[in-house]
């Protein structure tokens, strides 16, 4: 009976032990699921979470609201307008709201769990830090393309010249811009090298046409010409803004002279305007060529007719 006694014994000691530990460990639970402070502490840490991400809608929604009036007022106080150019500006500009309070939110998210914040500010500097220095060039591409979209400096479709290239805008990005030549060529430009902008489509043109003149023809008779070549070439040609304005002698030698033409167009339509004016100008040069060179003809045939009539009497 001893043996048996002493094992139980031993066994009985383990089980006390092993049971005891496990209430003391559930005891433990229980304090803290029944601990008031800490029911406490996550209620009012859950209603400051709830208040932070209900404020950070509140912002974003109001700082939309703003950047829509603003760009509503811009769009109604400008005389050219291209609205795809602020919806672009605006979407940026509520990207750039977004992430940013987004952020702020997370970051007070973190610090309310008792999750420290400063060693996450500390890597995010340094990588922020080592990404500045290695792709300097595309920021400040991303910078310029902001604010050439911003500023209104062009638009899509507008036929610009930035240094040695020009051409027709057909992209706008953030980074690069993309022109087509008049020849076909796409040249792809980062807009952290765009220095400086000509516009040709901003404003109306002004075509410019010189006609060389005769010597033989009066002024009076070839301004007289050119503008009966010039009525109604608004009709023909609706790029023309009013009738083209004969000058008068440009230029001048023994042999000819010459007409200056100007008209007011629209822009970017300046070349199709010169040559629309400089071939009705030529049509009415060479009909009246003609008929002059046919009046002659029937001068001298009727100066014969009649010397052949005068001889035979």
């Amino acid at each position: 009976m001893l043996p048996f006694q002493f094992a139980q014994g031993n066994d009985g000691g383990g089980a006390v032990a092993a049971v005891g530990e496990a209430l003391r460990w559930t005891d433990k639970v229980w304090n803290k699921i029944a601990d008031p402070d800490m029911w406490l502490n996550i209620m009012f840490s859950s209603i400051r979470i709830i208040i932070i991400f209900i404020i950070t809608r509140i912002v974003i929604k109001v700082v939309y609201r703003i950047i829509d009036r603003s760009m509503e007022r811009k769009q109604e106080g400008k005389i050219r307008v291209n609205p795809r150019r602020f919806v672009t500006v605006g979407e940026l500009l509520k990207n750039a709201t977004s992430i940013t309070c987004n952020f702020i939110m997370i970051l007070l998210l973190l610090s309310e769990i008792n999750i420290q914040v400063g060693p996450l500010l500390a890597s995010a500097g340094v990588l922020g830090l080592a990404i500045g220095f290695g792709a300097q060039g595309l920021v400040k591409d991303v910078i310029t393309g902001f604010f050439i979209i911003l500023e209104d400096q062009f638009a899509v479709g507008d036929v610009i010249q930035t240094g040695t290239y020009k051409g027709t805008v057909e992209v706008i990005g953030l980074r690069t811009t993309k022109l087509v030549s008049w020849q076909g060529e796409v040249h792809i430009i980062p807009n952290g090298a765009i220095a400086s902008v000509t516009n040709y489509s901003m404003s109306n043109s002004l075509a410019v046409v010189d006609i060389p003149m005769k010597a033989d023809l009066s002024l009076d008779e070839s301004v007289h010409l050119v503008k009966k070549s010039l009525v109604g070439i608004e009709e023909r040609d609706l790029n023309i803004v009013k009738v083209p304005d004969v000058l008068g002698i440009q230029s001048m030698s023994t042999s000819e002279y010459v007409v200056r033409i100007v008209a007011e167009c629209m822009p970017n339509s300046r070349a199709s305007v010169e040559r629309q004016i400089q071939g009705d100008v030529k049509k009415t040069l060479e009909y009246h060529e003609m008929s002059h060179q046919a009046a002659l003809e029937q001068a001298v045939a009727l100066e014969k007719d009649e010397g052949d009539g005068t001889g035979g009497a």
